[in-house]
């Protein structure tokens, strides 16, 4: 069975202003989740899920009709009802509840080992073409997952401080964990990168240091365990209405209680995204090279 591509596509990029998902990015009009698509493909997935919020679906149908006969494509929505157990249901509460959330919500779609991305970050053809060959390991263990890393360096933005979560491995190229940290930004005169740590210290970061960027490869029987974690996190935190049960998270519960391993798979490549408004001319004209360099063909379809 070919691996699936989950698509975390519910968030609306509040700093970026907009559907950023479907703003083109290339030469011929190219949206950067064309790319992901066009790479998954390549690679050899099977078809790809969409989670989006269900007053998205109207908006996403373009996005459906695009890759028709060329890849296998569902929705599932992210509501904030959809937990396991509704008295967990804080009242005063909007969204839904995270990236971990996002991805049980797409449970009843997921009956083969999947990739995660966001649906806005270009990842580069390398990631897919890794995450297939782990993916479609005939040995798979239901406990064994991988994350692509990327050099800090390849993720930042000129136009303004980002987070990112910072990898810890052991020798063996096994994760051990995921710090977030924010406002990282390089100063321009001594080229050094700082960041707040998880406990809000300043601190210098090495930019090649590897650094997460949601692009995640799980066997199914992930889900099983992620519900587990879901419930508990919602046991402790669903009165609260702006807690999130974030995906790095309950890996990291699993790493740590020594259920799984993550395997990081470094990857070379200059990752891709519109964090902030300013930055949508320079991903175009990083990609517009990558046209030039026969990385891609144009028309890319």
């Amino acid at each position: 069975m070919r691996p699936i591509l989950l698509v975390l596509a519910a968030g609306m990029g509040s700093r970026f202003g907009g559907l950023k998902q479907i703003e083109p990015v290339g030469p011929n009009g190219e949206w950067i989740l064309d790319f992901s698509v066009f790479d998954a493909v390549e690679s050899g997935f099977g078809k790809v899920v969409f989670v989006i919020r269900e007053q998205m679906e109207e908006a996403f149908s373009v996005v459906r009709d695009r890759y028709a006969g060329r890849i296998e494509v569902e929705f599932a929505f992210q509501k904030r009802d959809d937990i396991p157990a509704l008295q967990h249901l804080s009242q005063p509460r909007e969204k839904p509840w995270g990236t971990g959330h996002a991805v049980y919500a797409a449970r009843n779609t997921l009956d083969a080992p999947f990739a995660v991305i966001n649906a806005d970050d270009f990842y580069g053809r390398d990631a897919f073409r890794s995450l297939a060959g782990f993916l479609a390991q005939p040995n798979l263990s239901d406990n064994e997952y991988a994350l692509i890393g990327y050099q800090l360096e390849n993720t930042l933005s000129e136009n303004g401080s980002v987070s990112r979560g910072i990898c810890h491995a052991a020798a063996n190229e096994l994760l051990e964990s995921v710090e977030e940290h924010t406002e990282i930004h390089r100063d321009p005169e001594s080229q050094t990168i700082t960041a707040l740590d998880s406990s809000g210290n300043e601190t210098n970061l090495s930019s090649k240091c590897s650094v997460s960027l949601n692009c995640w490869g799980f066997p199914a029987s992930f889900l099983p365990e992620l519900e587990s974690l879901l419930n508990a996190f919602l046991e402790e935190n669903g009165k609260t209405p702006k807690a999130e049960f974030y995906l790095p998270f309950a890996v990291d519960s699993l790493l740590q209680s020594g259920k799984a391993t993550a395997r990081i798979i470094e990857c070379s490549s200059r990752w891709l995204g519109v964090t902030h408004r300013e930055d949508l001319s320079y991903v175009q004209a990083e990609i517009s090279k990558l046209f030039d360099y026969g990385d891609y063909a144009a028309p890319l379809w």
